[in-house]
């Protein structure tokens, strides 16, 4: 196996990353090439380095966006050329219905789904006037909406930021000044460590709930205490328990010296996924090769796996609650099953 690739400074992308290169390595197969390289989370660099793997290098797959801005600038013309693209985390409501592709697949979620499964487990739990917040693109307008869609009432406030904000005294300040019985947002990556800290040291006092983007056990570790007690939905926890998972987990710890996110699970599957369709088809042969993917016979890290009719999964959303952990670090517990067979609601106007 050859590996080219320049080291990105993305934390979402590099658990991506390692967990599919080590699916890979597991695998044992020297007949496989991994290019990687760093979008630098650009529209215009993602656009050009798609091409390049396209033109010259002439790739059979193209995976590895993690932002859905860029699988918005990426993925259609990707997949209108003739090549699969597999997506290992962004969902965007537009590909999972009217631009749906029958060589695309996401083996992540549509970035609905936590959000929704979130909203339908507070509802449950009594929640009556959430204030909700993310940023302004497509995975957080896809957020919010995917919430209101299962919490199925009213909100006491919808709040956008940008995209990449490091402050949020304004946005506290409205929601201090709210009637909100609680706070869901969206905000994945850095944006969540900023918010959070600042959060703590505002002293509003509402329960907190996400999505598994603002709370994988990187961010919640520079957080610190101030996560602890926040829950978040996912479709995978470190602590489920099937074997494929506990392998997992034991082999990316061993390999990286750390716990593996969200996102480094959906890496893991996504190369697994690929593996189990190469055993049947070569992308060459790519109405085998697709069909071989429509099955997903493979053992997922998160339990049973299998694909709706826009190819997009069809799967369980977990609730975790972040507590502080034997070595005194902020981590993630799982609670049980927010939703079961949870699916987007955008299939219908997929016209495959």
């Amino acid at each position: 196996m050859s590996r080219r690739y320049r080291k990105p400074d993305r934390l979402l992308g590099v658990d991506v990353r390692d967990a599919f290169l080590l699916a890979i390595e597991q695998s044992g197969r020297e007949d496989i090439e991994v290019l990687v390289q760093d979008d630098a989370r650009k529209p215009d660099l993602a656009r050009s380095l798609a091409s390049e793997f396209l033109q010259r290098d002439e790739v059979d797959i193209m995976t590895g966006i993690i932002w859905s801005n860029l699988a918005m600038a990426v993925v259609p013309s990707v997949v209108r050329q003739g090549t699969f693209y597999l997506s290992p985390n962004a969902g965007p409501s537009d590909l999972a219905g009217r631009m749906c592709h029958q060589n695309y697949f996401n083996v992540a979620y549509q970035n609905d789904n936590l959000h929704g499964a979130m909203g339908a487990w507070m509802r449950e739990q009594g929640y009556q006037n959430p204030i909700i917040l993310a940023p302004n693109y497509p995975a957080g307008t896809d957020a919010l909406a995917g919430f209101k869609h299962l919490f199925e009432g009213e909100v006491a406030g919808e709040l956008y930021t940008q995209l990449g904000q490091t402050d949020y005294a304004a946005e506290i300040a409205q929601i201090r000044a709210s009637d909100a019985d609680s706070l869901f947002f969206f905000l994945p990556g850095g944006m969540g460590i900023s918010f959070m800290k600042q959060w703590a040291g505002s002293g509003v006092e509402l329960p907190v709930f996400g999505a598994a983007f603002s709370f994988d056990e990187v961010l919640i570790k520079a957080v610190g205490e101030a996560a602890v007690g926040a829950r978040n939905t996912s479709l995978w926890a470190h602590d489920l328990d099937n074997a494929t998972n506990r392998a997992f987990v034991e082999s990316f710890r061993e390999a990286y010296g750390r716990t593996p996110t969200l996102y480094a699970a959906q890496g893991f599957d996504t190369a697994n996924l690929i593996l189990a369709a190469l055993e049947s088809a070569h992308p060459d042969d790519q109405d085998a090769f697709r069909e071989a993917l429509r099955e997903a016979d493979f053992d997922s890290v998160r339990g049973e796996f299998r694909f709706g009719p826009n190819h997009h999964p069809i799967q369980d959303v977990y609730v975790r609650e972040v507590v502080m952990g034997e070595d005194g670090e902020p981590t993630n517990r799982l609670l049980g099953i927010a939703v079961e067979d949870i699916q987007d609601i955008y299939y219908p106007d997929c016209k495959m």
